[in-house]
C-alpha cells in the first residue's frame, strides 16, 4: 500500500513511522546462525532461549529501586550492600550473574556518577536496559572530562563542596548508586520509598524524587 502519509497520524492517533525493513547486519546474521546451530546440536532449545529473553525483558529499574529502598531502611543490609553488592543483591533474590556489583553511596560530601567509557556496561539485572544516552559517545567521553557540566545538563547542580566521583564500569564489574534518601520520608515503608528511586538516580545523573513529587 502507498506510504505517503508518514507525516500524518494513524487511526490510533500515533504518528506513522518508517518501515524498519533494512537488511540484516552481519552480526544479526551471525546471531541467528549460531542460535540455530546450538538448537540443532541439542545444546539448548528454542524454549530455553525464549525463556531467557523473557527474563531479560522482565528486568527493570524496579529491581534496583527495591535494593536501594531496603538500604535506606535496613542499616545492616546497607552495610552488606556497600561491602559486597553482589552478595547483598543475591540475598534479596536478584540473580545478577557472574559480574561483580559495587554499590556506592551519595552523601552531602560525595556524589557518584556511573559511566562505561568503553561501550555500555551496565547492571542490567537490576536496572534493565540502559538508556540510549548512556551508550552515546558524548556521554561516555564527556562524563570523565566534565562531570559537573554533564550533571548540570541532567538538572543536577551540586555545590562546590561536594566531590564528584566518576566510576567506570567494565565487562565484569558494574556499579549502582545509592542516592541520598529524600528528606521528609521518616517512617515510610520500603515499598513506598522504592517509588522515589528513579533509574537516573541509580546511575548518578539524577536524584531521588521528593515526597511531594511522589504524592
Amino acid at each position: 500500500m502507498p506510504h505517503d502519509h508518514h507525516d500524518h497520524l494513524s487511526p490510533s492517533g500515533h504518528p506513522y513511522r518508517p518501515d524498519d525493513d533494512h537488511p540484516l547486519t552481519y552480526w544479526q546474521q551471525m546471531e541467528i546462525a549460531i542460535r540455530e546451530i546450538l538448537i540443532e546440536k541439542g545444546v539448548t532449545t528454542a524454549a530455553e532461549i525464549n525463556a531467557q529473553i523473557d527474563a531479560m525483558d522482565a528486568r527493570s529499574p524496579a529491581n534496583g529501586a527495591a535494593v536501594v529502598a531496603r538500604a535506606w531502611t535496613d542499616p545492616a543490609f546497607r552495610a552488606d550492600l556497600l561491602a559486597d553488592g553482589s552478595a547483598a543483591s543475591v540475598a534479596m533474590g536478584f540473580d545478577i550473574g557472574p559480574m561483580k556489583l559495587i554499590a556506592v553511596e551519595n552523601t552531602a560530601d560525595v556524589h557518584n556518577i556511573i559511566v562505561c567509557t568503553l561501550c555500555s556496561c551496565y547492571p542490567r539485572n537490576l536496572l534493565g536496559l540502559p538508556p540510549d544516552w548512556y551508550k552515546s559517545r558524548a556521554y561516555r567521553s564527556r562524563t570523565v572530562r566534565e562531570p559537573r557540566k554533564v550533571l548540570a545538563e541532567f538538572g543536577v547542580t551540586l555545590p562546590d563542596s561536594t566531590q564528584v566521583r566518576v566510576h567506570d564500569s567494565t565487562a565484569d564489574m558494574r556499579y549502582i548508586v545509592i542516592p541520598a534518601r529524600p528528606a521528609g520520608t521518616d517512617g515510610w515503608s520500603a515499598d513506598d520509598l522504592a517509588g522515589l528511586v528513579t533509574r537516573d538516580s541509580m546511575i548518578g545523573t539524577g536524584l531521588a524524587r521528593s515526597p511531594a513529587d511522589h504524592a
